[in-house]
């Protein structure tokens, strides 16, 4: 068993960028900028949105957080999206995901431009992917295409076996695995909570990606000796165990399944931190306006 290693991965990639983004900066006279929008204080999403923005300033981009009460209507949240539209001093602009549910997150994802929507999320970026056109690829499937690259890990000819059927995960990664590129050219099968045969499915896997949302899902008999196994979950728990109060489960069961797996990422320490790096690559591509000039 060898550790796909996202903190290894992503400062090689890191390095990369801020060597681009310096670049960019020296030609057009200022640096790539990304807007946060953050609603209300979940715990989860303050950690995500915190390490984005130190990333950002770790790679030379300009960063903004925007907070919001958890009161804040969903009228103001489209106009300030809107405003932040028109700015073309911004490249890329994500609202952090869960909202309060008295805003419509589709509603909110269709009004950011799809030109700066760097999460990959608007249905004109997922179209372009569908039809393999430049786009904006979702920040977490493209992360985990990038740690294949950087492992130098051969796709081709695979049997890829997604476990979740996400719109932000499962589904893209199943178009991007099955698309005529490395990483790619896999025979995909696409499965979620309901498939009846899934460990039947699994055990013919010769890479799973794990994209659930339930801890420890995806157990040792449900895989094959020396398959490469993607782990997407992050599942909090309440722990006395750690200083924060809280323990990071994935939706594989890490120890058991490790042993048998020829590639494994950890949790956490692994999809995440490629996250972070697919949303960087994203920024930097719009702001050379790489995508859509």
């Amino acid at each position: 068993m060898q550790l796909l290693d996202g903190k290894f991965a992503s400062e090689k990639i890191k390095q990369e960028i801020a060597a681009e983004a310096a670049a960019f900066l020296a030609e057009s006279g200022r640096k790539p900028h990304l807007i946060a929008i953050l609603v209300g204080n979940d715990g989860g999403s303050e950690t995500y949105v915190a390490s984005k923005m130190k990333n950002c300033e770790k790679v030379g981009f300009q960063s903004s957080l925007i907070r919001y009460d958890v009161t804040v209507t969903e009228a103001e949240l489209l106009q300030k999206i809107e405003e932040i539209n028109q700015d073309a001093g911004v490249d890329g602009l994500i609202v952090q995901l869960p909202l309060p549910k008295h805003i419509d997150p589709e509603k909110v994802t269709e009004t950011i431009d799809y030109r700066k929507d760097v999460d990959g999320f608007h249905p004109v970026n997922l179209g372009r992917m569908m039809r393999n056109l430049p786009c904006f690829i979702p920040a977490t499937p493209y992360g985990i295409l990038l740690m294949l690259q950087a492992y130098q890990i051969d796709t081709t000819g695979k049997h890829c076996v997604v476990v979740g059927r996400s719109n932000i995960v499962g589904s893209p990664m199943s178009i991007l695995m099955a698309r005529n590129a490395n990483p790619g050219n896999c025979t995909v099968t696409l499965t979620h909570s309901k498939t009846a045969n899934l460990k039947e499915l699994a055990l013919q896997a010769d890479i799973i990606v794990a994209a659930i949302g339930k801890k420890n899902f995806v157990t040792a008999d449900m895989v094959k000796p020396g398959a490469i196994i993607i782990d997407v979950g992050i599942n909090r728990e309440t722990s006395t165990e750690t200083k924060s109060g809280y323990k990071l489960y994935g939706d594989v069961d890490f120890e058991n399944v490790a042993p048998k797996a020829s590639w494994i990422t950890p949790v956490p320490g692994g999809v995440g931190l490629m996250t972070i790096v697919g949303l960087l690559k994203n920024t930097l591509a719009s702001a050379k306006k790489e995508i859509y000039p």
